[in-house]
């Protein structure tokens, strides 16, 4: 791709952390041993980078407990804003995670910004993974709130809270061991208020697991989407620095099928897409599967209907076989799942103060019967036993002429795309390999040349025809000769009609005698229409034109051999035609004559062979 600028002066690789500042004009990368410092306007200019390795006596005992050398190495895993100047960064430091502040400014003298570690080195756990391939998510608003797990192995994964700088909020997770309440890989984590009250904030958490309730021998594999309070404090007597209001449902993906079964998507990643109202952000969702066949789906959510699962019922395990039912009975108050706040009950202030039955039912009850289903029912993009498989997604909403437009950015395998960032105030991408990271522009407008029928065509709400070439679409733009049409695509509802149009490239070719000769023409934009036409002569044009056109008349061509007939013989589109007319008005004879002569002998034979 042309407009790509590709970043690669890193040391060692494993480029899996990205952060942009918008404002400052500077993307953090986190990579293996290093931090580097770019510039987010071109990746080409000159970046700064920090070593961060891990301490010498962590890598030893990695390397006694069996990890490779590649392994036994600080991962920069972690990197989110902490203020104006600091950023929190954490890393796996050989399977004993680290974490520390990082400070960004600018240099007067150098007129270019700088950074620098701190000395203050923190735990990492219950905030970065000790692997650097384990999937782990963290959001720091406040406090960090991190889905990772916490010992060597993995196998105790959790959502926690920890706080930073002295925060006033405690260390809580979910229960450890504990495969009702999370089994699970995390993909994303994202804070999302629910009501104008900061005590109605929650944070959500997207994952993927083994299915407790599809059966103890099922491996199958569901996408979930779970929530806390940010308020939860834990229980008084029960659920111990535990959430209390933890909650997860199921995110369903499919596309229906015959008999009623559905084909499924399962794996997962995601997106949230802010809108004006912070409260009903868009979730995109990217969900893949290998277990049958081979295929990837976009499924995008409704934030009413992610809230309406969690304030359905609740999922249950009873009877003798001990099944997951939907459970029926008495619920407690307040509602389990519910925030602390005055919105509800000013009794409650706190977790602390919830009736015990609340603690009780919330201990046995995290999972909610009702799935989560996308809007319309159906994925809104499916690629099936294709060549590559959807693995990432970012999305930008466009203001196009009749609208808004949501335009998915969308990352395939097998290339392992690790991050991807959007700028959109800068209008690029940036995405992140094992290689390094790539820089591309949202916008593409010189691709589809200078005509206004191939832009129209490209149907592309970043771009629109200015009346000379495509170019970026701006929204404030009073520009009359500004061409756009995003919904249908329809050049001669929005392209000028002019006597001197001349959109088509001309090309000479060759033939000889007796041969065949290959004519070829590749469309500029994937949703024009070609059609084969045969262009008169300039003497011929000027006689039979009627009114204005800036397309070629177009002739009823049939065949390749029809179109060599007629160069071959240099026709004129009139004389073409109306020898078409009188070869089809022969063979209309011809059958005529045929069904006549048919007739004749039928009646011969009836008239030899009279009826006894």
């Amino acid at each position: 791709n042309g407009s790509a600028v590709f970043w690669e002066e890193g040391v060692s690789g494993g480029y899996q952390a990205l952060l942009l500042d918008e404002d400052k004009g500077w993307l953090l990368v986190g990579g293996k041993d290093h931090i580097y410092l770019l510039r987010s306007d071109s990746l080409d200019l000159p970046s700064q980078q920090l070593y961060w390795p891990a301490a010498r006596e962590h890598v030893a005992h990695c390397r006694l407990a069996g990890k490779s050398l590649e392994e036994c190495a600080n991962f920069v895993r972690l990197l989110q804003p902490l203020n104006k100047t600091h950023v929190y960064a954490c890393g796996t430091a050989a399977f004993h995670p680290q974490c520390t502040y990082l400070h960004l400014g600018h240099s007067a003298e150098l007129q270019e910004p700088f950074f620098m570690l701190s000395h203050t080195v923190e735990s990492g756990r219950g905030k970065c993974p000790f692997s650097p391939r384990e999937p782990f998510t963290a959001r720091l608003t406040g406090d960090l709130y991190a889905g990772t797990s916490v010992d060597f192995m993995g196998a105790n994964a959790a959502i926690f809270r920890t706080s930073i700088q002295g925060s006033s909020q405690h260390y809580i997770r979910t229960e450890a061991y504990d495969h009702n309440w999370l089994n699970p890989d995390f993909v994303g984590s994202f804070s999302i208020p629910d009501t104008h009250s900061p005590d109605d904030d929650k944070v959500y958490f997207f994952l993927k697991e083994r299915a407790v309730e599809a059966g103890q021998w099922d491996r199958r594999v569901y996408s979930r989407v779970a929530r806390v309070c940010k308020n939860d404090a834990g229980g008084r007597r029960s659920l111990i620095n535990r959430w209390t209001t933890f909650l997860k449902a199921r995110l369903v993906c499919s596309v229906p099928g015959p008999s009623g079964v559905d084909t499924q998507f399962d794996e997962l990643d995601i997106f949230v897409l802010e809108t004006k109202d912070p409260q009903n952000p868009t979730v995109y969702g990217v969900f893949s599967t290998s277990s049958i066949f081979r295929g990837s789906a976009v499924c995008v959510y409704s934030m009413a209907s992610i809230r309406a699962a969690f304030n359905g019922p609740f999922a249950h395990k009873e009877g003798p076989d001990y099944r997951w039912v939907e459970y029926k009975g008495r619920i407690p108050y307040p509602r389990p799942g519910t925030c602390p706040s005055e919105t509800y009950d000013a009794l409650h202030k706190s977790t602390k103060d919830f009736p015990d039955e609340v603690v009780s039912f919330m201990r046995q009850h995290q999972l909610m019967w009702e799935p989560v289903l996308p809007l319309g029912g159906r994925p809104i993009l499916t690629r099936v036993n294709s060549a590559y498989m959807l693995k990432k997604v970012v999305v930008d909403r466009v203001d196009a002429e009749d609208g808004p437009y949501d335009v998915l950015h969308l990352g395939t395998s097998p290339t392992p795309i690790l991050s991807m960032q959007l700028s959109t105030k800068r209008q690029q991408l940036y995405v992140s390999s094992e290689l390094g990271v790539a820089q591309l522009g949202l916008q593409r407008c010189e691709l589809y040349g200078t005509g206004c029928a191939e832009c129209c065509l490209a149907r592309d709400p970043y771009c629109s025809w200015d009346g000379q070439t495509c170019s970026r679409y701006f929204t404030m733009s009073r520009r009359r000769a500004r061409r756009q049409d995003v919904k249908y695509g329809d050049p001669w509802s929005q392209c000028p009609v002019t006597e001197d149009s001349d959109s088509v490239e001309v090309k000479v070719v060759y033939g000889v005698e007796g041969n065949s000769t290959f004519l070829e023409c590749v469309p500029r934009s994937s949703q024009a229409e070609l059609r084969w036409t045969l262009q008169q002569t300039v003497s011929q044009t000027h006689e039979s034109r009627q009114g204005n056109s800036w397309l070629p008349q177009q002739v009823p061509l049939r065949s390749y051999k029809d179109l060599h007939k007629v160069g071959g013989n240099s026709l004129s589109v009139d004389e073409y035609c109306e020898h078409l007319w009188y070869r089809e008005k022969r063979r209309q004879q011809k059958l005529r004559t045929l069904k006549m002569k048919q007739e004749s002998r039928k009646a011969r034979v009836r008239r030899n062979n009279p009826p006894e």
